[in-house]
């Protein structure tokens, strides 16, 4: 068995258009029934702001697959802790023995998770970017942006967040790692009617972003509701776009804004909604046109885990690197 640390995956591990295609072939796989995928076991941590989800996916054909812990303790930000943590463990598909294990606190989450937003934002978003807009400044307000970077040109970035601390340095640190400009705004108002491309980052437990914002062109992916408690978006938002997305419809009726949507009546059912994998594998067109408002829920799979725990294996094994542990499976003798 072989544990590679948080320092030597980001070593080796990045978040560029190799982690891009590997995520996206999961969403293909995924649309072509290749997968399988139980539903999240999930522990809520009311009295300490936390969580902790367990995610996993089989897919067919591999050798190995992933098992994640991943935890958000979102108070941990006034203890100078990072709100998000983890690790991730690859199981062999054949004997069902632990073959390696990602010590990451979380990062191989935040790269998988940017480039699901990158993947949609590929899809559904106009070519043409002026303006991006984020809301929230911790670390995936900051892996979502550069993932964006991959797939559009874009000359400006609004952000918005409740800690003016925070959204001062996210400021300052973004507009020196992208070489765009990088504005703080008053309000999420502002950035949502300012942008033809947002990004939602946040714990919110009450919508921030209100369907009277919604203008021609607008693409929106939230990533922040993965809880059935959580939502980012006015119900009414799904309602009034011409085209809403999920990684995965179960998943986000469950725990997504498409949850929240469908228990308000807001959408009478989910059979309009598109998943994610059925644009990547082409089975069907994303954004139509320059003025449709598109949404993507994304809350997180799996199969994306198993993708990024796969190649995370690949490129470390290549640099023969990591703490080997001899675990003694031995075939006994009669």
């Amino acid at each position: 068995m072989l544990i590679y640390t948080e320092r030597e995956l980001k070593q080796y591990i990045t978040l560029n258009q190799q982690a891009k295609t590997v995520i996206e072939d999961g969403f293909n796989r995924l649309a072509r029934r290749q997968v399988e995928m139980p539903p999240i076991m999930r522990i809520d941590i009311h009295e300490h702001n936390g969580e902790v989800d367990v995610k996993t996916a089989y897919v067919k054909g591999k050798e190995m697959f992933a098992i994640k812990v991943s935890s958000g303790f979102f108070d941990n930000p006034k203890i100078g802790l990072p709100s998000g943590n983890g690790f991730m463990m690859l199981m062999s598909t054949q004997t069902g023995i632990p073959q390696a294990l990602f010590l990451d606190n979380g990062y191989l989450t935040e790269v998988r998770t940017a480039a699901a937003g990158a993947i949609a934002a590929d899809y559904l978003a106009r070519k043409d970017i002026e303006t991006v807009g984020i809301i929230g400044a911790g670390s995936q307000a900051r892996f979502q942006v550069k993932a964006l970077a991959l797939v559009r040109d874009f000359k400006r970035v609004l952000v918005y967040a409740r800690s003016a601390r925070r959204v001062r340095q996210y400021a300052e640190e973004m507009s020196a790692a992208l070489g765009v400009e990088v504005q703080v705004a008053e309000s999420a108002e502002q950035v949502v009617r300012n942008s033809q491309l947002v990004v939602t980052t946040t714990s919110a437990t009450e919508p921030i972003v209100k369907a009277e914002w919604l203008h021609p062109g607008l693409h929106i992916t939230a990533m922040g509701s993965d809880a059935g408690h959580k939502q980012e978006l006015e119900t009414e938002v799904l309602a009034a776009a011409d085209k809403v997305v999920c990684d995965t419809k179960a998943q986000c009726a469950e725990f997504g804004e498409l949850h929240h949507a469908l228990a308000s009546g807001t959408l009478k059912d989910a059979s309009r909604v598109i998943e994610l994998g059925q644009l990547t594998s082409k089975e069907l067109k994303g954004r139509d046109n320059d003025d449709q408002i598109t949404v993507c829920d994304l809350t997180g799979t799996g199969v994306q885990d198993t993708a990024i725990a796969l190649f995370a294996y690949r490129e470390l094994k290549k640099q023969h690197i990591g703490l080997e542990i001899d675990n003694n499976h031995k075939l006994q003798k009669n």
